[in-house]
């Protein structure tokens, strides 16, 4: 990649202001030719690589990579970050007074005052980071896989035994009576969410 002095500057330039006019008058090009040099810069192969790979540089250098991100929330987790609150308090100032008798006195008066403090992360906050942390690291998604699961056994058994009661409950074919009476009796003398053998009575 080769590119003129004047070239780099603009491209520069250009990446900081984003504007190609005001980025060659800045490179050095006459106020005159500007606006056309600069239209034309941005065409240049040479020119569009360079700009193309300092932006990349730019974003790589600003945006945190994975592992600082990981970093960051384990600090947060474990509460060694710390945040700035402003809190506001009572100054407590001299005024000097003077009585009706023309002798001066002083007396203490209180002015609010804004100052910043700083506070360790609050348990909310170390919570959050740890949901996140075990989300990035698969152990959210495990834990929610295996409870989807459980759910879904659950729901799949409590769907058999209403079956089973359906079925049971059917008179066999041929015979006549509608529902079989004598297992829908045993089954209302079982207690509703207890135990058979509760004998608490």
């Amino acid at each position: 990649m080769r590119l003129t002095a004047k070239q780099k500057k603009f491209a520069d330039f250009y990446i900081e202001l984003g504007n190609a006019a005001e980025a060659a008058r800045k490179a050095g090009y006459s106020k005159r030719t500007a606006r056309s040099i600069g239209q034309e810069n941005l065409t240049k192969p040479d020119v569009k690589e360079y700009i193309s790979k300092r932006l990349e540089e730019l974003a790589n250098e600003r945006v945190a990579d994975q592992q600082e991100v990981l970093e960051f929330l384990t600090r947060l987790m474990r509460r060694e970050e710390s945040d700035q609150v402003v809190v506001t308090l009572k100054k407590p100032t001299s005024v000097m007074l003077q009585s009706k008798d023309g002798k001066t006195y002083s007396k203490f008066a209180y002015e609010d005052v804004d100052d910043v403090v700083e506070v360790k992360t609050k348990n909310s906050d170390a919570l959050k980071a740890a949901d996140i942390l075990s989300k990035l690291q698969g152990m959210g998604d495990n834990a929610n896989n295996t409870l989807t699961k459980n759910q879904s056994r659950k729901t799949s058994a409590e769907a058999d035994i209403m079956e089973a009661k359906a079925s049971a409950y059917r008179t066999p074919e041929g015979q006549d009576g509608g529902l079989n009476k004598l297992l829908a009796a045993i089954d209302e003398s079982i207690p509703k969410g207890g135990d058979v053998n509760d004998n608490s009575d």
